[in-house]
């Protein structure tokens, strides 16, 4: 018996290589890298040497999540800033898998219908974002968002994380 893929394999691995090809060439931190298919199942994940140990479990957080609620993580992000009781009842309904910051990308068929998800960590969120986005775009497929921050590049972590004392 062969079930459906919603999201081949050759295709997610594609997905990945140019994922991490872009971060190398944007000289991003090492990045983990996970796709899933339309029904949550992981098809692919790949992690790059010096990857932090929990990079795994946010990158999946970021795709669980954007498939869950069938829309980007930057979109949940920006729809639940102002809504601090709903994002916590979603991580709740989600066995704490939602993570709300952009890196959690829907992949579309040419029809426009999710085939499946990509969530990157390991960078800041919009440039893991970026390589989601390219790397999706690589395969043939398109992605929502269809376009990374257009201030990706300038991201920081100093941005998001006080200076040490």
């Amino acid at each position: 018996m062969r079930l459906q893929t919603s999201l081949p394999l050759e295709k997610a691995n594609l997905i990945i290589t140019e994922a991490l090809r872009l971060g190398r060439a944007a000289n991003l931190l090492p990045l983990t890298v996970v796709v899933l298919d339309a029904g949550g199942k992981m098809v692919a994940m790949q992690c790059e040497d010096g990857s932090g140990v929990i990079r795994f479990e946010v990158a999946f957080g970021k795709a669980y999540g954007a498939l869950g609620m069938g829309i980007s993580s930057r979109l949940i992000r920006d729809r639940l800033s102002s809504r601090p009781t709903f994002q916590a009842a979603l991580a709740t309904a989600s066995g704490g898998q939602l993570i709300p910051v952009p890196g959690g990308v829907l992949v579309e068929d040419a029809e426009g219908i999710t085939i499946g998800a990509v969530g990157i960590s390991g960078d800041t969120s919009d440039k893991d974002e970026y390589c989601a986005i390219e790397g999706i775009k690589a395969a043939g497929y398109a992605s929502e968002p269809a376009e990374p921050d257009p201030e990706w590049r300038t991201s920081s972590l100093s941005d998001h994380y006080p200076a040490s004392p």
